[in-house]
């Protein structure tokens, strides 16, 4: 994108990680851990300025991939009493609280060790992973990161269908971003 993915607008209040920090506060989840990397201290004031609270974590090694930032983050989270956590990346702000919550719905009826919405052959955001997969994330290879792990761990348990285009939407491209904006003003 040539810019800082988290900042971008999408419309006149929201950036993508305000967004995607409200989507989680309204889908009930209240322990919400955000992991900044280039320019954290613009981001950590875009949180502020927007009232939002969530625990902030910098990874000082952002440079290294997207595996580094997830470790950064289940590493300040982990702790006994975490059975799992839900990753969401920052380029798909636009998934609504109701995906967000059959996700922890279908892993607290099921257990399964990756629970992700699914619409046909397409899987999607946020990506909840189980406890039990946390030694194999911290031993994963920083060149192929986690994508091994979820894949070899997907389950018709941890599909949760879903229609939440916003679920499939990855913006990594200026059409991508301006798609986006249009259905964040058509909400």
């Amino acid at each position: 994108m040539g810019r800082l993915k988290a900042s971008l607008p999408l419309g006149d209040t929201e950036t993508f990680l305000t967004q995607i920090v409200k989507t989680f506060h309204a889908a009930g989840v209240d322990d919400v851990t955000v992991v900044l990397g280039h320019e954290a201290e613009r981001l950590r004031q875009d949180l502020s300025n927007a009232g939002l609270r969530p625990a902030v974590v910098v990874n000082e090694q952002f440079e290294a991939g997207q595996l580094s930032s997830l470790l950064t983050g289940l590493n300040a989270v982990d702790g006994p009493q975490v059975d799992a956590v839900l990753l969401m990346l920052v380029d798909a702000p636009l998934v609504s609280p109701d995906t967000v919550r059959a996700v922890i719905v279908r892993y607290e009826a099921t257990r399964a060790p990756i629970v992700r919405p699914v619409r046909g052959t397409a899987h999607g955001h946020p990506v909840l992973i189980d406890r039990s997969l946390f030694g194999a994330l911290r031993a994963a290879s920083p060149a192929n990161g986690a994508k091994p792990i979820v894949r070899a761990h997907v389950s018709e348990a941890g599909d949760v269908p879903v229609d939440d285009d916003g679920a499939f939407m990855d913006i990594d491209t200026p059409e991508d971003y301006a798609r986006a904006v249009g259905e964040a003003q058509a909400r």
